[in-house]
């Protein structure tokens, strides 16, 4: 069983910046991204992990790069939520005609659906607890955020319960046998 999962968001891009949904779009880190993203190498230099997984998107792997990781194995699973419709807009805008919308409520037009989003994401956790050791997954928001809830036995809709922010680190493990979070968006 794996002992830890360590999770880190990608480094800021212009999109993630200005708060625009952002899943298949392949955006580079911007200049302050890639500043802050070199700083995890020094934060995760003295750690060693069994095995490295990363989106396929360059914005998380460019991170793992950056990290110090660019042998990260690339996992399709780990791709951010489909935001179809919705792709490059902000929540303010899609309120403006859908009062109250989010990706964990709310439906989104030509998207993924969550049971999907479920899916996907427990295949990681099935993946990553078959390894001893510590596991460490280079991603996205919405989608690490959905992959702690799947940690912890959640919907993947209560991933809106944890924030988080770009080039940070999030550890999960276990007290006894029961999933927890360890450390968050630090």
């Amino acid at each position: 069983m794996t002992s830890e999962l360590w999770l880190v968001r990608h480094g800021e891009t212009e999109w993630s910046r200005d708060h625009r949904h952002t899943s298949h779009t392949d955006l580079p880190l911007t200049d302050l991204g890639v500043e802050v993203a070199g700083h995890l190498e020094e934060r995760l230099r003295d750690d060693e992990f069994e095995f490295v997984l990363t989106s396929p998107r360059k914005r998380a792997r460019r991170t793992a790069e950056l990290a110090g990781f660019a042998g990260a194995v690339v996992d399709e699973d780990l791709v951010e939520w489909e935001y179809g419709d919705y792709e490059g807009i902000t929540t303010l805008e899609i309120r403006e005609t859908v009062p109250g919308w989010t990706v964990w409520t709310h439906p989104t037009p030509g998207g993924e659906p969550p049971e999907q989003v479920t899916e996907r994401l427990d295949r990681v956790v099935e993946r990553v607890r078959r390894v001893q050791g510590r596991v460490l997954v280079f991603g996205h928001g919405h989608a690490l955020r959905a992959l702690t809830a799947r940690w912890l036995g959640l919907p993947v809709g209560d991933g809106r319960l944890f924030r988080l922010d770009t080039s940070t680190i999030c550890t999960l493990g276990y007290e006894r046998e029961t999933p927890v979070i360890l450390r968050w968006n630090s």
